[in-house]
């Protein structure tokens, strides 16, 4: 009986350099048996190799000669627990042709940074280095040429060029002669393989080396790799020169050696943006609002300014309350629909009748205001659309790109559809409050939508409104691809708690609470955002799948995003749901402070700490003569001088409502905002928050030294406060945070391929920058928000890479009102910023816009993003508007009207060619203009303007 004939085998040697720290090892996870078939545990475990003074991780797997797989590499602890692994796309390998059994295949690999894996992102990737497809179709295999002797060996080099220019080409060169000894014409030429990947099998005959290499069994080279223009101008990457020392200690030396080696080294690629909101933006075929197709207008002004993305904030449907709350868009209805206030109804037919065409026109004139009338601008357009919905439901809903789109987005479509029928008939987004469906269940939604009810033309109309607005952005999305320009959402942090993800998903949130920030910049009392805190227990259990659904929704439109209070997926502020205010809070998760660890320090009287803290001193000198009023009302004194909160009004959504509906409103009407003040400060004076879920667990109230009832204690008392405070927001909780993070971050990053950028202002623990430089994602630096603790202003030239610079956002005031607001602090800011001991002019000149603009163009940041507001100020034609005006957010005002109209339309703005060049110089003579170069003499500092142009004197 004839044996089986055995499978050729090799050997793979893998060598990667890395450093860890003690308790840490590397391993393999690939998508074959022999590296775990992705599971870690099961692994190839790597060792540690000290060579030549540089330590190098190694392990080697016999497999079939065939083999393919992809792999990536693992940081692991002692129980071969992931503790990182390495950025970007998975590893593929492919073995170099002519291997043959008992062969050793030696892949030296170098870990996968995030910011290189950035520009394999769709921002780059499809957006701005989407010009490679001369190279693409001329796909070619790195095939060896010549016959191998028994002491040659093949060097494979493979390298990542995703910055390519169209037209170039790759080739190694070094001091080997078959790398053209440094002569770029002559060097080893690459071939492209596609993802970016430019390969290259080179013979090293060990004839071909001087004698005193040989002799030493080794073979030595340098290289680098080379770009090579259309024009064929060659342009060698940067850094030191590349080593390859290839033993030749026969019979077990390598016969292949894979040089995997990262990216190209290129100059940083630095790009600039503009930021304004979809509702801002104003044209003259806006209906009292910014629409979508206003976006392709957007586009060309940012393309004639020498912009390579437009940002924008969120523009999913906020329709909770009916009325001008819902302008807030970090407030989602529903995470998925898109907000019909920015549908161009215009373009919903290509057979409006006449008599709705006149009353558009006539719309155009009366919403044409300062500001968006958010109730007018929606209402007005959902009439509108039914008009048109009704002539020509049965040719749009019958038609293939309807059937197809309501298919791809049923999940969502249908119960969003449904709950606004709901909303609309019992008058309130509260779904509580619906009787027999405020429970959701997919049995109840199919009757609910079905064809046959006398709401179904209800239920088709707003498949018909998210239809077409779903076609006006995608048709805005591939303009801006097709001009360069990526397009930037923004990922909210939290949904309404009246909202369609917590009707259709309630175990996914902590309905019983409140989300926001503990005090900060933007307000000293803290914010509280309302929304329901998320259950990520329960959201793990499909990893994530709510969370990815979302990412994979919104890059059908864009190809970045900002990801909102990146914080909250480390920590998120809690708040009870009576609370009104932010102040008393805790972080979510945390370690508490345990009753016994309390006792353990000297503390024990835990209803004191924890209860508000009123005597009669503090209500007199609160509330002078009046204070027995208030104690009157709102308190009751079990003991003598010492008060607690009525049972009507122990909460701060209590306090508020009593003040406001109490029969004795008329005793303080004229005081009721300090009122209302003082009692909310009676109620947070405690030093320590008892969890209302475990009695025996407590948190340090947010700067509890600024309360009375932590100046009345005992100097013991105050002294283990102070560090228990200390350690608990600033020590304690930071692995926890860390790991909290790195369990949510990795599954949105890896839901699309979009570029994530983070908005990392606020109280930031010690983990959150060192895990989003490992994730790569990038931060936000704001200069009158620096985040070095000693610095009033920050300083954009000392700013990290993997950031994005801005002189504001949408959360704070403009350029221009910043300056002119506060003249100390405009002095402090003309002194150290600019370097001038004069007088600062008290206006905010085009001149100061300048000087402050370009530090920010000439930052190290990736990108430097401009609100719209910011960039007009470059022009006195532009300022003619109170500063103040332009403000688009207040942060603390829970229900500020969120209605910004810029003053001037798009078409005016891009006929207007002197600002576009104006900041088209700017982005040129900063090197943020494609494809990235830096120009030769631009100024790094930023300080191009002198003192006299400042002054207005030239």
């Amino acid at each position: 009986m004839a044996s089986k004939k055995s499978l050729n085998t090799v050997t793979l040697l893998f060598k990667l350099p890395y450093y860890t720290q003690w308790g840490q090892s590397l391993l393999i996870a690939g998508s074959e048996p022999a590296l775990g078939s992705w599971n870690v545990k099961q692994g190839l475990s790597l060792s540690p190799v000290h060579q030549n003074n540089e330590l190098f991780w190694c392990g080697r797997v016999s497999v079939a000669a065939g083999f393919t797989c992809e792999y990536k590499y693992y940081v692991v602890d002692d129980s071969k627990n992931v503790l990182r692994w390495e950025s970007g796309e998975k590893r593929k390998l492919v073995l170099p042709e002519g291997v043959q059994d008992g062969d050793i295949i030696e892949i030296r690999d170098w870990w996968q940074d995030a910011s290189d894996a950035l520009f394999h992102r769709s921002a780059f990737k499809n957006v701005i280095f989407n010009d490679t497809e001369g190279v693409k179709k001329e796909l070619q295999s790195a095939s060896l040429n010549k016959s191998l002797d028994p002491e040659d060996v093949v060097a494979q080099f493979i390298i990542s060029c995703p910055r390519l220019v169209s037209g170039s080409t790759v080739i190694v060169t070094g001091s080997n002669p078959q790398l053209g000894r440094w002569r770029a014409q002559d060097g080893l030429k690459m071939s492209y393989v596609g993802d970016s990947l430019w390969k290259a099998n080179c013979v090293l005959r060990k004839s071909e080396f001087p004698h005193f290499l040989v002799i030493v069994l080794n073979i030595f080279s340098t290289y680098k790799y080379c770009q090579i223009s259309q024009a064929g101008n060659p342009s060698l990457e940067l850094g030191p020169n590349r080593e390859v020392d290839i033993e030749l200690s026969s019979p077990k030396q390598s016969r292949y050696v894979v040089l995997s080696d990262g990216a190209l080294r290129d100059a940083p690629w630095r790009g600039a943006g503009v930021a304004v909101p979809v509702f801002s933006i104003r044209s003259d075929e806006d209906l009292g609002v910014g629409e979508f197709l206003d976006l392709k207008l957007l586009v060309d002004w940012a393309v004639n300014s020498g912009f390579h993305l437009v940002q924008l904030l969120p523009i999913n449907d906020t329709s909770v309350h009916g009325m001008w709350w819902d302008s807030y868009p970090y407030s989602s209805l529903s995470v998925f629909a898109l907000h019909p206030l920015y549908l161009r109804v215009q373009a919903l037919s290509d057979a409006i009748p006449a008599d709705v065409k006149e009353e558009i026109q006539q719309a155009k004139k009366h919403l044409d205001k300062k500001d968006v009338d958010y109730e007018a601008s929606l209402s007005t357009k959902l009439s509108i659309a039914r008009k048109i919905f009704n002539l020509e439901k049965d040719k749009v809903l019958n038609s293939s790109s309807f059937k197809q789109f309501l298919s791809e987005n049923e999940e969502w479509l249908k119960p969003y559809a449904a709950f606004c029928f709901l909303r609309d008939f019992f008058e309130t987004s509260d779904h509580s409050q619906w009787g027999r469906f405020s429970q959701f269940s997919k049995e109840k939604l199919e009757k609910l939508i079905s064809e046959g009810t006398l709401h179904h033309d209800v239920i088709q109309f707003h498949y018909y409104v998210q239809y077409h607005l779903y076609m006006q952005l995608s048709e805005a999305a591939a303009y801006a691809r097709k001009k360069k320009i990526i397009l930037k959402g923004d990922l909210p942090i939290g949904v309404d708690r009246n909202s369609v993800d917590t009707w259709v998903y309630p175990t996914l949130f902590r309905m019983n609470t409140a989300t926001g920030a503990p005090p900060d910049y933007f307000d000293k009392n803290g914010q509280n955002w309302g929304f329901p805190t998320y259950n990520w227990e329960e959201m793990s259990k499909d990893n994530y799948g709510w969370w990815r659904a979302r990412l994979t929704q919104m890059a059908k439109y864009f190809t970045a995003y900002r990801i909102d209070h990146i914080l909250g997926f480390f920590r998120i502020w809690e708040l009870p749901d009576h609370a009104a205010t932010g102040l008393v809070g805790k972080f979510r998760p945390s370690i508490p402070l345990s009753q016994e660890e309390l006792i353990s320090e000297g503390l024990w009287d835990f209803d004191r700490m924890s209860r508000p803290y009123i005597r009669q001193e503090i209500l007199e000198e609160k509330f002078g003569s009046f204070w027995t009023v208030i104690a009157a009302n709102f308190l009751n004194e079990y003991q003598k001088q010492c008060y607690e909160f009525k049972e009507d009004c122990n909460t701060e959504k209590k306090i508020i409502a009593k003040i406001k509906t109490s029969p004795e409103k008329s005793l303080w009407l004229e005081k009721e905002d300090s009122i209302r003040r003082g009692l909310l400060d009676l109620l947070q004076n405690v030093v320590l928050i008892r969890d209302p879920e475990d009695p025996t667990k407590f948190y340090p109230r947010f700067n509890l030294e600024d309360t009375s009832s932590f100046s009345d204690l005992d100097e013991h008392s105050k002294n283990v406060l102070r560090r228990l405070y200390y350690d608990y927001y600033f020590a304690r909780q930071e692995n926890l945070w860390r790991q909290n993070a790195l369990k949510t971050l990795p599954v949105l990053l890896n839901s699309s391929d979009m570029l994530a950028c983070g908005e990392d202002l606020g109280l930031i623990p010690a983990c959150v920058h060192p895990v989003m430089q490992e994730l790569g994602l990038i931060g936000l630096r704001i200069q009158r928000m620096p985040s070095e603790p000693n610095l009033e202003f920050g300083i954009p030239s000392q700013y990290s890479y993997m950031t994005v610079c801005a002189p504001s956002c949408h959360d704070c005031s403009t350029l221009r009102a910043w300056w002119e607001e506060d003249e100390g602090r405009r002095s402090r800011f003309y002194k150290t910023v600019v370097g001038s001991n004069e007088e600062p002019p008290s206006r905010c000149t085009p001149e100061v816009v300048h000087f402050i603009v370009q530090q920010h163009f000439d930052a190290p940041s990736m990108w430097a993003i401009f609100p719209l507001q910011d960039l007009l100020a470059l022009k006195d034609k532009y300022t003619t508007r109170p500063a103040p005006e332009e403000t688009i957010n207040d942060p603390t005002n829970p229900k500020h009207y969120w209605r910004f109209r810029v003053h001037v339309t798009l078409e005016s703005l891009l006929d207007d060619k002197d600002i576009q060049a104006t900041i088209k110089d700017l982005v040129t003579g900063s090197g943020r203009s494609f494809p990235g170069k830096k120009v030769e003499g631009a100024n790094e500092s930023g300080e191009k303007l002198s003192k006299v142009q400042l002054n207005g004197k030239a």
